[in-house]
This record gives C-alpha cells, structure tokens and sequence, in this order.
C-alpha cells in the first residue's frame, strides 16, 4: 500500500468541494451503513428537492448547513484498497480564507475546484497563491459541474489553458485537470460515459496512485526542542521532533542559537532507549555534558542553518486590522516565540495577475513580501529547504491571536556586521552615579488629559529631590527627530517606535525618562515596553473624560475635528485603546495636578527610583 496521501480541496465558494469528497467516500462505499442512512434522512430535509446531499457528510456545522456552504476546516481520514487519506475539506468563501490556509499547511496535494460555468474566479487564484506558498507542488484542477454545460469538451480545455497558463508561475511538481460532476459523479470514482473525450484518471485513482515525494529529505538532523524534561537531578534530556535527517548515540550536535557543542549519550522513544531516530519522530535526546539548551533552541548537525535576527518572508495577512511598518507582533518560528516587528513592506501581490505593487499597508488575504526584525536571534532556514523551521506565524500580543502566517524567503546579511557596542561605561555604572534607577514613565491618554502638564510637574519635584530627568512630549519630538512622520497609523506606529528607543537609551544615560505621548494602540506600548525592558516602564494612564478633554482644548484641535477639518483625531474620529494593565490611572477632572503628581510619585515612582 502506498504512503499516507494528505490532500486539501479548495477554490471558490459553492464550487462544489464538500459535494465532491461526500461523493467520493459514497461511491467508494467508505460509509457505515448508519452514516448513509442518517445522510439520506438529512437529504430529505435539505434544499435538493429529496436527492441526497453529499455536502452534508462534511458540512457539520449548523450554519453551514444553514448556508450551504463551508466554514471551518473539516478533516476526514478515510482508506481506500490503495491508500490512506486525510482529506482537509476547506472553506471556499474570502472571509475564511485563514481557514483554508491552515489546511494547506499540512497538506501534500490540493485538489482545486474551479465551477466550469464561472471559470478562474479571484478566490480560485488566490488559492492557487495560497498553496504554492505553503509548499504544496503538486495539484488537481477539478472542473467541476460538467453536468450545466452539456459536458462541452471546449469550456473544459478553456478553463484548462488559461489554469496551466496561470500555474507556470509557480514550482509546481505535478498537475492533472480533470472534468467532473461532484453531484451526478462523473469521474469522481471510475470513468464517465458522458465524457468519452477524457482518456486520464478519475479522481479517486488518480489519488490512489500518485507519488508525492516531497523535496529530497535533508540529510542533516535538525529537531527544534519542545521541552526540557527534568524529572529528578540525576535526569536532563530535550524532547521534540525529528524534521529533518537522522541522529545516532555518539554523534555530535551544534546547540543554537549559543553555538555550543555536545555529543548524544543516549536517545529515548517514550521510556525506551533507541540507538538511531528519524525524520518524524518524536523523541528525548541525553547530552555528554551540561549544555544552554531550552525551549525554541535547535539541535541540529545542518551547518546551514541561520541565526539571525533580520529575514525577508513572503506572508499572508489574516488580521482585520492591516499590517502596517513598525507594528510589532509575536513570531513563532519552530518552536521558538519572540518579539518581533515589520520593517518594510516590500511589495504585495496581485492576486489575478500575481504582479508585485508598491504598497505601505497590507489588508486582510493579502499576499505581501516583508523585511522583519526580530528581538533576539533565533535559528531559522529558508522554507524551500527546510518547511519547519522556514514557516511562521504573527500573534496579535493583546489578543493572543494569529494575525499572519508566512514563508522565510532568505536571510537579511546586513545585519549580521552590525554589533552593539559594550563601553567600559555600563548603564549600571552610570546610574549608580547618579544615585538612582533610571525609568521611563510612559503617560498616555487623550489630548487635553493632562498628560505634559502631569509629567512635567513630577519632572519638577524629582528635579528638586536631586534626580536626574528628562521629558520627551509628543509635539516637541515632531519640531525635530519625527518632523518627517505624518498621523496616519502607520506613521503613528513608527513616532511611538522610535520614542521608545531614544527613552532607552536615555534610561541607558542613568536619566529617568517621562514620555508623554498619546499613543493610541495598546500593541504600540507593548512594543515600547519590549524596547525599554520591562522593568524599566512604567504606564501611567489619565482617564480624564473626553468631555472634560474638549472643554480644556486649548489647541482648538477637537473643534477641528469634529468639523472635518482634521481627519484620524484620537477619540474622535480615530480609536484609542485604553491600557489594560497600566501601573497606575488618574483622572485630572478628579485631582487636582499637585495631588495627582503626589499620588503617582508615592504609589508607583519613588517606590523604584531610590538606591
């Protein structure tokens, strides 16, 4: 019997894929009989006039059947005399074009369905994107409702040529178009007489018998580590997957990121202890010496792999906010997780045509190339040698959500001949100098909350108390180092970023540091917080009501706002998140500035300052 054969459907909304694989397992006779008969009791309440909806076998939500179509990824496991399958039944529609992703991301094969009467819609290209981006190489173009057209042998080749056309774009390995009926099923399981001028496979044979070899397995052993296991101090071993090559007891492994060196002492399946272990399985592997090994590092003997802190990645956006330059996210890369943020859109992808435009911000499904920056330097390789430790996600650091997936294309050179510069001089040795701990004290709110004029009264009393200080404001940081940047988020992203990274190195000077600064995103602070080091911020939150704010407006900018004169004003027409978790909230319509001040010094600021 041949390998295990993973394959996705996709393409459209109401192309017919959930019909087509419902088909297949019927008339492959791959039902129980209660599953048939509980299928064609359910066919009698649907929307077929009786006949049975093999839609219904995958369909399992309540809204899709509602709907008719596909919402969530639907796995089935299925074995036919030839092989076994695991078939990802994906969503069709653009709003769940995440959904489809995922399934391709595991999958060997995409069987692509394309509605013979509309032809290559932009959700059939998008797909087509989709999956050659997520390694995918080899393809089956079901032209599917052969049935409306008569079987027209001249629609079938149209849609044909104009798909081969399309995919000679791609590094596609395999592909075979076939003309099917998912509802009536022709050449679905044998060979149909309604279309005698097809002389290739069915679907199903076709399936069975197709090698999907994926790129030449790697001979060099990689296993990103999972989890130290440490059940008692006479026990330390590292458990993860296999990707890549074999590791055998004796050899010697690189550690990265730190580039130490150890030999395998012994190798374990579960509680068994193993001489040898391959790609694709998992595994706890003992070192001869006491090594830095944790969670996200890479035991490898590929000579090949990056660390670095800087690639490009080509990525598929799924968050309904847009990405933008200098937003900062989580990115998960194996199994290692770091802060990381987006340089530069290089350019995105036409979905019909697949022409690379210019763009400064990429929406939802949109297909971009991105220059990223990580926190910290992580292994990593390209995605065409090596698909695990090449893929990777965004997450939304508020909501824990994933934004975006991509593919690491290559690794940025630039930086590896840029290293920081260790003075004789350390930060420590300058803030023991001055007799304090420097900090950043991040006060953010609306316009007109009291934020500068708080800041500078607590810059004022730590003066008098003979600390050293500083204060960056947000109007005064625009007449000069942010004179280039406008207002538009993204610009508002890149303003609090570079903020961020002149308060640390003014913490880096030994001054406290008091930032007064609007910023309206919570992920932006977050990332500021990243920057200066946790330890080091502290956010202090005027809540001072909007009205109250409008009264006080002294610039007349909500006046202007509110008559359109000023667009994306924070509060108004442009959004403010309010901290989640800030050190400490005032309200100045409540307290008075010297109270206020007073309160934020004793309960948060002079509790950390003083050596």
């Amino acid at each position: 019997m041949k390998p295990l054969l993973k394959f996705i459907t996709c393409g459209s909304v109401d192309d017919g894929k959930s019909t087509l694989i419902g088909h297949m397992l019927y008339d492959a006779k791959l039902l129980f009989t209660d599953q048939i008969k509980a299928l064609e009791l359910e066919s009698k309440l649907g929307s077929r006039a009786g006949n049975i909806d093999y839609s219904l076998l995958l369909d399992g939500l309540m809204a899709e059947r509602e709907q008719g179509i596909t919402i969530d990824v639907a796995y089935r496991y299925f074995t036919s005399s030839h092989r076994s399958f695991i078939v990802a039944d994906t969503p069709g529609h653009e709003e769940y074009t995440r959904n489809m992703a995922v399934g391709a991301s595991a999958a060997d094969l995409a069987v692509i369905l394309v509605d013979v009467t509309q032809g290559l819609t932009s959700q059939t290209k998008r797909h087509l994107r989709i999956c050659a981006l997520m390694g995918i190489r080899h393809f089956v173009l079901a032209v599917n409702k052969m049935d409306l057209t008569g079987y027209d042998r001249k629609h079938f080749e149209e849609i044909k040529t104009n798909f081969e056309h399309m995919a000679a774009s791609f590094n596609i390995a395999s592909l075979q178009v076939i003309p099917i009926s998912a509802t009536e099923g022709d050449n679905i399981t044998e060979n149909s007489s309604h279309t005698p001028w097809y002389t290739g496979l069915p679907l199903l044979p076709y399936l069975e018998l197709i090698e999907v070899g994926q790129t030449p397995a790697q001979d060099q052993f990689v296993m990103p580590v999972q989890r130290v296991s440490r059940p008692n101090h006479e026990f330390r071993g590292f458990q993860g997957q296999v990707e890549t090559g074999t590791v055998s007891i004796g050899e010697e492994l690189q550690i990265l990121p730190g580039n130490e060196s150890a030999t395998v002492e012994s190798l374990l399946f579960a509680d068994e202890q193993a001489e040898e272990a391959s790609a694709g399985q998992p595994i706890t592997v003992q070192l001869n010496k006491e090594v830095d090994v944790s969670r996200g590092s890479v035991l490898t003997t590929d000579k090949n792999l990056q660390v670095n802190d800087m690639l490009s990645a080509s990525v598929l956006w799924m968050d309904d906010r847009p990405l933008h330059s200098g937003r900062n996210y989580l990115i998960k890369i194996g199994t290692r997780t770091v802060p990381g943020s987006v340089m530069k859109i290089k350019h995105k992808t036409d979905t019909n045509t697949g022409e690379k435009l210019p763009a400064d911000r990429i929406y939802k499904n949109e297909l971009a190339e991105c220059e990223i920056s990580l926190a910290e330097r992580i292994p990593f390789d390209k995605f065409s040698a090596n698909a695990s430790m090449g893929s990777m996600i965004f997450i939304d650091r508020v909501t824990n959500m994933t934004s975006g997936c991509g593919v690491v294309e290559r690794s940025l050179q630039r930086s590896k001949n840029i290293e920081w510069q260790k003075t004789e001089i350390t930060p420590d040795i300058r803030a023991r100098q001055k007799g304090q701990v420097p900090l950043t004290i991040w006060f953010t709110g609306l316009s007109g909350s009291g934020k500068t004029t708080l800041a500078n009264e607590i810059e004022k009393r730590l003066a008098s108390a003979g600390y050293h200080t500083t204060l960056l404001d947000g109007d005064n940081v625009r007449h000069g180092l942010n004179k280039d940047l406008g207002f538009n988020e993204g610009d508002r992203v890149e303003n609090i970023r570079r903020i961020a990274e002149v308060a640390r190195l003014m913490n880096d000077g030994g001054l406290i540091t008091l930032a007064s600064f609007i910023s309206p995103y919570e992920s932006d602070r977050e990332n500021a917080r990243e920057i200066i080091g946790n330890g080091q911020f502290i956010t202090v939150y005027v809540n001072t009501p909007i009205e109250v704010c409008e009264q006080r407006d002294t610039k007349g900018l909500y006046r202007k706002a509110r008559a359109g004169e000023i667009t994306s004003f924070t509060g108004v027409t442009g959004p403010y998140e309010a901290p989640s978790h800030p050190d400490i909230t005032v309200d100045t319509a409540q307290y008075s500035v010297e109270d206020a001040a007073e309160l934020i010094l004793s309960e948060v600021i002079r509790p950390k300052i003083s050596r």
